[in-house]
């Protein structure tokens, strides 16, 4: 399978099916229904997952049953796309039992982030399946705002690329390096960080060379951080990467003087290639949609990352 090649699945138009599923934490019935309205507006036809609202503890439902809807979800022919409800922990759990043989067969857009980001990872390493790094369709408005329903909308329904430019507001926007490089293209691979050290040692760790990374997290101090970038550079995970997308790094604070922007620059930095900040893509408020498997373009001194689509007509 060809990185710069990647499987897209079609556009979703008006009409097409997409089934909600949960594959990582429990969601919320009043923030799925608020999704469904959003998907419905759009002229999607929802249908939810069996065991969308199952409950196991930290879990939505047992592995078996959240396994169950995932390949469900990715075996039905009139399913056209699979949106995660949100994140949470839960898909490492069941990822190597995800039918990449239907996929392979009839590739499907497949929607999510945080937690998802396994999943991504292994649709990628399996199938080489472009992916959707984007809201969770358990739908809060007042995080998710037009912003982010219009930037969602627009990569899985339309073939346009996806541009996104850097917020000066956002706290990560400081972390700027190698702008003198001018632009660098590369596959964009990523998503959250917590999820790509953990995916260090296991068949789903990308290659990374020649690639964009993409990398975002919420609720990590700085030293935590630290210590997941840490391990990322002594596996060997970032050898040879064109350059690094910075997201929304969101309540990651603590009591040290010592921000995560400092520990963004230094350890980002030590990779001498360009360094994005700012870009409002995470955990954030109006957190905005990119695709993933994609070729892309990072541009610091202009301040933009702009990918390719996910999807095709």
């Amino acid at each position: 399978m060809d990185q710069h090649n990647p499987l897209r699945p079609h556009v979703l138009r008006p009409g097409d099916v997409v089934m909600l599923a949960s594959p990582s934490g429990p969601t919320r019935p009043e923030r799925v229904a608020r999704g469904v309205e959003l998907l419905n507006h759009w002229g999607l036809q929802v249908r939810l997952a069996p065991n969308v609202y199952a409950r196991t503890g930290y879990l939505a439902g047992t592995d078996d049953q959240r396994l169950a809807d995932l390949n469900h979800a990715l075996r039905d022919p009139e399913v056209r796309g699979v949106l995660c409800t949100r994140g949470g922990y839960g898909v490492q759990r069941i990822v190597d039992g995800v039918d990449l043989a239907a996929v392979l067969a009839d590739p499907k857009v497949v929607v999510g982030f945080s937690d998802i980001t396994a999943l991504q990872l292994a649709l990628w390493r399996g199938a080489r399946l472009a992916t959707v790094h984007g809201p969770g369709a358990a739908w809060l408005d007042e995080r998710t705002g037009h912003d982010a329903a219009e930037s969602l909308r627009g990569a899985v329904m339309t073939v346009q690329p996806v541009a996104v430019t850097v917020r000066e507001d956002e706290e990560t926007s400081p972390v700027r390096l190698g702008a003198a490089h001018g632009t660098v293209t590369g596959t964009l691979i990523g998503g959250n960080l917590s999820l790509l050290s953990a995916s260090v040692g296991t068949i789903d760790l990308p290659d990374l060379r020649g690639a964009i990374l993409l990398v975002e997290e919420v609720g990590e101090p700085p030293y935590k951080v630290d210590r997941m970038l840490v391990h990322l550079l002594r596996s060997g995970t970032l050898d040879g990467l064109a350059g690094v997308a910075v997201g929304q790094f969101t309540d990651c604070a603590d009591e040290w003087s010592t921000t995560i922007v400092d520990v963004l620059t230094e350890r980002l930095g030590a990779l001498g290639v360009p360094v994005l900040g700012g870009l409002p893509v995470g955990h954030g408020r109006d957190q905005l949609t990119v695709p993933l498997g994609v070729p892309a373009t990072l541009d610091v001194e202009a301040g933009t990352l702009t990918a390719q689509p996910a999807v095709r007509a």
